[in-house]
């Protein structure tokens, strides 16, 4: 199957996004817990979701175990892996065109 040159813009620009916001993630869990040491000003858990939410889901994870920060945190240890499942369900049902029949579905049930 043959993308357009817009097509593959798209999906790069895409990835650069997803890479950023994961390494952004992954940081962010570090910088808190090094503020969490030393006692100085923390991140706020609801910026560390909003990362995650945006696409930074994956760094999010690894920067909570590898800097073992969150990992008790029921919002964290359970929320995280929540998000990542939703957004893979969310690729896959956008990548079959499982979204047209939901849709219909739901027109049709309203």
């Amino acid at each position: 199957m043959e993308q357009s040159s817009s097509g593959i813009n798209l999906i790069k620009n895409i990835a650069i996004y997803l890479l950023f916001l994961n390494a952004y993630g992954f940081a962010s869990m570090w910088y808190d817990k090094k503020m969490a040491q030393t006692g100085n000003w923390r991140v706020k858990e609801k910026t560390l979701l909003i990362i995650a939410i945006l696409g930074g889901s994956i760094g999010s994870l690894l920067g909570m175990h590898i800097f073992h920060h969150k990992t008790k945190h029921l919002r964290f240890k359970i929320g995280i892996p929540i998000i990542i499942f939703i957004q893979i369900f969310s690729i896959i049902i956008y990548k079959y065109n499982l979204y047209i029949p939901i849709l219909e579905f739901l027109k049709n049930s309203i």
